[in-house]
Protein backbone atom coordinates (compact mmCIF):
# COMPACT_ATOMS: atom_id res chain seq x y z
CA UNK A 1 0.00 0.00 0.00
CA UNK A 2 1.63 3.19 -1.33
CA UNK A 3 2.20 6.82 1.27
CA UNK A 4 -1.42 7.76 -1.16
CA UNK A 5 -3.45 5.24 1.23
CA UNK A 6 -2.04 4.56 4.21
CA UNK A 7 -4.42 2.65 6.65
CA UNK A 8 -4.08 3.67 9.76
CA UNK A 9 -6.43 1.75 12.46
CA UNK A 10 -6.75 2.88 16.04
CA UNK A 11 -8.13 0.39 18.45
CA UNK A 12 -8.92 -3.25 18.60
CA UNK A 13 -12.63 -4.50 17.70
CA UNK A 14 -13.77 -6.89 20.10
CA UNK A 15 -17.84 -7.97 19.51
CA UNK A 16 -17.94 -10.06 22.07
CA UNK A 17 -17.14 -7.51 25.18
CA UNK A 18 -19.47 -4.85 23.49
CA UNK A 19 -22.28 -6.19 21.30
CA UNK A 20 -24.67 -3.44 21.17
CA UNK A 21 -26.11 -2.42 18.23
CA UNK A 22 -23.81 0.21 16.15
CA UNK A 23 -24.28 3.21 14.50
CA UNK A 24 -21.55 3.83 11.72
CA UNK A 25 -20.35 6.77 10.53
CA UNK A 26 -17.72 7.33 7.74
CA UNK A 27 -16.41 11.16 6.96
CA UNK A 28 -15.32 12.07 3.73
CA UNK A 29 -12.77 15.21 4.33
CA UNK A 30 -11.98 17.54 2.03
CA UNK A 31 -8.03 18.43 2.98
CA UNK A 32 -6.64 19.42 -0.25
CA UNK A 33 -4.46 23.05 -0.37
CA UNK A 34 -7.22 24.99 -0.87
CA UNK A 35 -8.30 24.26 2.97
CA UNK A 36 -4.72 25.54 4.46
CA UNK A 37 -5.29 27.90 7.11
CA UNK A 38 -8.44 28.91 9.10
CA UNK A 39 -10.75 26.11 7.58
CA UNK A 40 -8.28 23.40 8.44
CA UNK A 41 -7.88 24.86 11.67
CA UNK A 42 -11.80 25.02 12.25
CA UNK A 43 -12.15 21.66 10.51
CA UNK A 44 -9.76 19.68 13.16
CA UNK A 45 -11.31 21.92 15.84
CA UNK A 46 -15.13 20.89 15.02
CA UNK A 47 -13.62 17.19 14.85
CA UNK A 48 -12.19 17.69 18.18
CA UNK A 49 -15.85 18.83 19.76
CA UNK A 50 -17.40 16.09 18.11
CA UNK A 51 -15.42 13.35 19.24
CA UNK A 52 -15.55 15.04 22.69
CA UNK A 53 -19.52 14.91 22.43
CA UNK A 54 -19.97 11.27 21.44
CA UNK A 55 -17.15 10.16 24.49
CA UNK A 56 -19.50 12.26 27.11
CA UNK A 57 -22.32 10.30 25.93
CA UNK A 58 -22.00 6.74 27.84
CA UNK A 59 -23.98 4.81 25.01
CA UNK A 60 -22.85 6.87 21.83
CA UNK A 61 -19.40 6.31 23.10
CA UNK A 62 -20.21 2.18 22.07
CA UNK A 63 -22.51 2.65 19.63
CA UNK A 64 -21.35 5.35 17.48
CA UNK A 65 -18.40 3.57 14.99
CA UNK A 66 -16.38 6.48 13.34
CA UNK A 67 -13.85 6.20 10.33
CA UNK A 68 -12.25 9.12 8.73
CA UNK A 69 -11.01 9.38 5.26
CA UNK A 70 -9.11 12.73 4.08
CA UNK A 71 -8.62 13.70 0.78
CA UNK A 72 -5.37 15.42 -1.06
CA UNK A 73 -4.00 13.39 -1.54
CA UNK A 74 -6.27 10.19 0.28
CA UNK A 75 -5.51 8.84 3.21
CA UNK A 76 -7.32 6.54 5.54
CA UNK A 77 -7.02 8.37 8.63
CA UNK A 78 -9.03 6.11 10.97
CA UNK A 79 -10.92 2.61 10.03
CA UNK A 80 -14.33 2.17 11.82
CA UNK A 81 -14.18 1.77 15.39
CA UNK A 82 -15.95 2.76 18.25
CA UNK A 83 -16.11 6.24 19.76
CA UNK A 84 -14.29 5.45 23.35
CA UNK A 85 -11.18 4.00 21.14
CA UNK A 86 -11.12 6.39 18.26
CA UNK A 87 -8.10 8.60 18.41
CA UNK A 88 -8.23 11.83 16.45
CA UNK A 89 -5.73 12.48 13.68
CA UNK A 90 -4.69 15.81 13.14
CA UNK A 91 -5.23 17.30 9.73
CA UNK A 92 -2.72 18.73 7.35
CA UNK A 93 -4.12 20.74 4.20
CA UNK A 94 -1.93 19.54 1.03
CA UNK A 95 -2.78 18.98 -2.09
CA UNK A 96 -5.44 18.16 -5.22
CA UNK A 97 -9.05 16.68 -4.90
CA UNK A 98 -9.37 12.97 -5.04
CA UNK A 99 -13.23 13.19 -4.15
CA UNK A 100 -14.07 10.45 -5.79
CA UNK A 101 -11.32 7.87 -4.78
CA UNK A 102 -12.27 9.07 -1.23
CA UNK A 103 -15.44 8.23 -2.41
CA UNK A 104 -14.81 4.88 -3.69
CA UNK A 105 -12.41 3.81 -0.62
CA UNK A 106 -14.70 5.30 2.35
CA UNK A 107 -17.28 3.15 0.84
CA UNK A 108 -15.25 0.32 0.54
CA UNK A 109 -14.13 0.57 4.35
CA UNK A 110 -18.01 0.79 5.20
CA UNK A 111 -18.88 -2.30 3.29
CA UNK A 112 -16.21 -4.31 4.82
CA UNK A 113 -17.49 -3.11 8.45
CA UNK A 114 -20.94 -4.47 7.53
CA UNK A 115 -19.82 -7.94 6.52
CA UNK A 116 -18.01 -7.37 10.31
CA UNK A 117 -20.81 -6.58 11.96
CA UNK A 118 -23.20 -9.86 10.12
CA UNK A 119 -20.42 -12.68 10.96
CA UNK A 120 -20.43 -11.49 14.38
CA UNK A 121 -24.38 -10.98 14.72
CA UNK A 122 -24.46 -7.37 15.42
CA UNK A 123 -27.53 -5.38 14.35
CA UNK A 124 -26.67 -1.63 13.04
CA UNK A 125 -28.42 0.93 12.02
CA UNK A 126 -28.30 2.30 8.06
CA UNK A 127 -24.83 4.51 7.75
CA UNK A 128 -24.31 8.30 8.00
CA UNK A 129 -21.74 9.04 5.44
CA UNK A 130 -20.96 12.59 5.66
CA UNK A 131 -18.61 14.34 3.12
CA UNK A 132 -16.90 17.73 3.14
CA UNK A 133 -15.08 19.69 0.56
CA UNK A 134 -14.83 23.29 -0.58
CA UNK A 135 -14.05 22.26 -4.39
CA UNK A 136 -14.43 20.19 -7.13
CA UNK A 137 -12.99 16.63 -7.78
CA UNK A 138 -10.05 16.36 -9.67
CA UNK A 139 -10.50 12.52 -10.39
CA UNK A 140 -10.33 11.27 -14.33
CA UNK A 141 -14.20 10.69 -15.46
CA UNK A 142 -13.96 7.18 -14.94
CA UNK A 143 -13.14 7.36 -11.15
CA UNK A 144 -16.13 9.83 -10.58
CA UNK A 145 -18.46 8.10 -12.58
CA UNK A 146 -17.74 4.79 -10.21
CA UNK A 147 -18.27 7.28 -7.51
CA UNK A 148 -21.45 8.69 -8.24
CA UNK A 149 -23.13 4.96 -9.45
CA UNK A 150 -21.90 3.81 -5.87
CA UNK A 151 -23.30 6.80 -3.70
CA UNK A 152 -26.93 6.41 -6.18
CA UNK A 153 -27.03 2.68 -5.80
CA UNK A 154 -26.14 2.99 -2.13
CA UNK A 155 -28.85 5.46 -1.22
CA UNK A 156 -31.63 3.62 -3.81
CA UNK A 157 -30.56 0.19 -1.59
CA UNK A 158 -31.23 2.18 1.20
CA UNK A 159 -27.75 0.57 2.29
CA UNK A 160 -26.52 4.14 4.03
CA UNK A 161 -27.36 8.00 3.86
CA UNK A 162 -25.09 10.12 2.00
CA UNK A 163 -24.71 14.27 2.61
CA UNK A 164 -22.72 16.62 1.07
CA UNK A 165 -21.70 19.98 2.71
CA UNK A 166 -19.96 22.64 0.38
CA UNK A 167 -17.31 24.45 2.50
CA UNK A 168 -17.14 28.39 0.97
CA UNK A 169 -16.25 28.01 -3.08
CA UNK A 170 -17.23 24.07 -2.92
CA UNK A 171 -18.95 23.39 -6.63
CA UNK A 172 -22.71 22.46 -5.70
CA UNK A 173 -23.77 21.64 -8.45
CA UNK A 174 -21.27 18.57 -8.88
CA UNK A 175 -21.83 17.96 -4.76
CA UNK A 176 -25.99 17.89 -6.02
CA UNK A 177 -25.41 15.44 -8.72
CA UNK A 178 -24.19 13.08 -6.52
CA UNK A 179 -26.97 12.26 -4.85
CA UNK A 180 -30.46 13.00 -6.45
CA UNK A 181 -32.21 11.93 -2.83
CA UNK A 182 -30.66 14.46 -0.55
CA UNK A 183 -29.55 18.33 -1.75
CA UNK A 184 -26.67 19.14 -0.60
CA UNK A 185 -26.00 21.79 2.28
CA UNK A 186 -23.40 24.96 2.40
CA UNK A 187 -21.82 25.69 5.56
CA UNK A 188 -22.18 29.00 6.96
CA UNK A 189 -18.87 30.51 6.55
CA UNK A 190 -16.35 28.22 8.57
CA UNK A 191 -19.40 27.34 10.97
CA UNK A 192 -17.32 23.48 11.70
CA UNK A 193 -17.87 23.62 15.64
CA UNK A 194 -21.90 23.82 14.91
CA UNK A 195 -21.91 21.60 11.97
CA UNK A 196 -20.13 18.61 14.34
CA UNK A 197 -21.92 19.68 17.51
CA UNK A 198 -25.12 19.03 15.75
CA UNK A 199 -23.58 15.55 13.94
CA UNK A 200 -22.61 14.22 17.01
CA UNK A 201 -26.05 14.92 18.63
CA UNK A 202 -28.20 13.48 15.93
CA UNK A 203 -25.77 10.38 16.10
CA UNK A 204 -26.40 10.47 20.12
CA UNK A 205 -30.05 10.34 18.79
CA UNK A 206 -30.02 7.86 16.58
CA UNK A 207 -28.01 5.61 18.64
CA UNK A 208 -30.72 5.37 21.30
CA UNK A 209 -33.19 4.44 19.13
CA UNK A 210 -33.64 1.12 17.55
CA UNK A 211 -32.25 0.07 14.31
CA UNK A 212 -35.19 0.44 11.16
CA UNK A 213 -36.84 3.36 13.16
CA UNK A 214 -37.22 7.11 11.32
CA UNK A 215 -35.52 9.48 14.21
CA UNK A 216 -36.53 12.96 13.55
CA UNK A 217 -33.53 15.07 13.07
CA UNK A 218 -32.62 18.98 14.28
CA UNK A 219 -32.17 21.37 11.11
CA UNK A 220 -29.13 22.67 10.63
CA UNK A 221 -29.83 25.77 10.43
CA UNK A 222 -27.33 26.75 12.89
CA UNK A 223 -24.71 25.76 10.73
CA UNK A 224 -25.70 25.92 6.84
CA UNK A 225 -27.10 28.14 4.80
CA UNK A 226 -30.96 27.07 4.28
Amino acid sequence: MDDKHEMIVFGTQNFAENPDQRCPCLLLLDTSSSMAGEPIHQLNEGLRIFIEELKSDSMAMKRVDIAIVSFGPVNIRGDFTEATNFVLPQLEANGDTPMGSAIVQGLELLRRRKDQYRENGIKYFRPWVFLLTDGSPTDGKEIWTNATNLVESGEDSNAFSFFSVGVGNANMSILASLNRRREPLRLQGLSFRQLFIWLSGSLRSVSRSVPGTVVPLESPKGWAQI
